[in-house]
């Protein structure tokens, strides 16, 4: 079965200094990074995704320090195609799916549970696929948003954590 994991939105403005600090980006990133080693052993394909606003200023501004995706997740993902994308639903006006050619499965994580991975999992375009959010490997803006953002994803998706991905 091949497999996809798609890695939405680890960006600098996620994390303690940028515009929108979420719970717990730095775990979640230090977990993204080992589940991307893990992927790779597994044979798994990689895609970054990577948000830039619209707008010359603020949350994502093009070439900002906050828009760039996070050193270590580079550094571990080195040659994995990155995807650019200015809405939540990473396939909507984007070449993500000329990236998932022959995949079965797509392995979704990332930033905003209930926006991005949310959209992202729900896509018309990921109806191709069999989804799997990587609960562990997500953030929200608060403990509460993340945990009823995958209760909502459980109802129309399959929901794991890492190690069941990977074992």
């Amino acid at each position: 079965m091949s497999r996809a994991l798609v890695v939405i939105d680890i960006q600098n403005d996620y994390f303690a200094d940028g515009v929108l600090p979420l719970h717990d980006a730095e775990a979640t990133a230090a977990n993204i990074c080992a589940a991307i080693e893990r992927a790779r052993q597994a044979g798994d394909r990689i895609v970054l995704v990577q948000h830039h606003s619209t707008e010359p200023t603020g949350l994502f501004a093009a070439g900002s320090a906050g828009a760039a995706l996070r050193p270590a997740v580079l550094d571990v993902a080195q040659g994995a195609p990155i995807v650019l994308k200015h809405l939540a639903d990473a396939f909507q006006e984007t070449d993500l799916a000329s990236h998932l050619h022959n995949v079965e499965t797509l392995l979704i994580c990332g930033m905003m549970t209930q926006n991005c991975v949310a959209f992202t999992a729900m896509s018309k375009a990921a109806e191709a696929f069999d989804v799997v959010v990587v609960e562990d490997l997500c953030a929200a803006p608060t403990e509460p948003v993340h945990l009823i953002a995958l209760s909502a994803l459980r109802s129309k998706l399959t929901v794991r954590r890492a190690e069941q991905v990977w074992p």
